[in-house]
């Protein structure tokens, strides 16, 4: 599985192009405003852009949106709910239970409304709703941003193991211990251009 993207710009990035393997981890790292959200959408197929982004040698563009993102996963910073009821965001939610645990959400967090959980809860929801749908790419926007130190751990052992067992990641973290932690490669985004850091000098 290769993500490759070929001269993708929008208003806010200039084209800039990479490619993404199977079981890969990048971080993507750069100023607040810099781009990385507008790359993130741009990537996911959520706002107008321009470029070549194929997915094991097949266009996007052959595909609906939603077809796309149940293979190319976002997780944005502010996850979306549409209903007050968390069973309805989940397909088989008793089988993720388990893996909500490891990442320290209580029993019986299923029963509470969405308004009443906390942003943290939220966000390892939001998690675990991505990765029920098994996407091969995860698009990630500071996914432990309001997490404490042992749900960030957790989140990143999590997925870990979606990347062994094939998930490619493209994580944005203004951490740079944890971009050391969970990448192989780094990103680094300034006013809408895109390079590859290098160890020594990523920020």
């Amino acid at each position: 599985m290769t993500l490759s993207v070929d001269a993708l710009s929008r208003p806010g990035l200039e084209p800039l192009s990479f490619s993404l393997a199977a079981g890969e981890s990048v971080a993507l790292s750069g100023p607040s405003g810099a781009g990385k959200s507008l790359l993130l959408r741009a990537l996911a197929d959520l706002d107008p852009c321009v470029g070549d982004v194929t997915l094991d040698g097949k266009d996007r563009r052959a595909m609906s949106g939603p077809g796309w993102r149940r293979l190319v996963g976002y997780l944005p910073a502010e996850p979306g709910w549409w209903s007050d009821r968390l069973e309805d965001h989940f397909q088989n939610w008793d089988a993720l239970a388990p893996l909500a645990g490891r990442l320290h959400l209580k029993a019986g967090v299923d029963d509470r409304p969405v308004p009443q959980l906390s942003t943290g809860e939220r966000q390892r929801l939001a998690l675990l709703r991505a990765i029920e749908r098994k996407p091969k790419v995860l698009l990630l926007d500071e996914p432990t941003g309001p997490l404490d130190e042992e749900a960030t751990a957790a989140v990143e052992t999590l997925l870990k193991e979606q990347q062994n067992h094939g998930l490619a990641l493209l994580w944005v973290t203004h951490d740079r211990r944890q971009a050391e932690r969970v990448a192989t490669r780094r990103f680094w985004i300034d006013r809408g251009r895109l390079r590859e850091a290098l160890q020594e000098d990523a920020q």
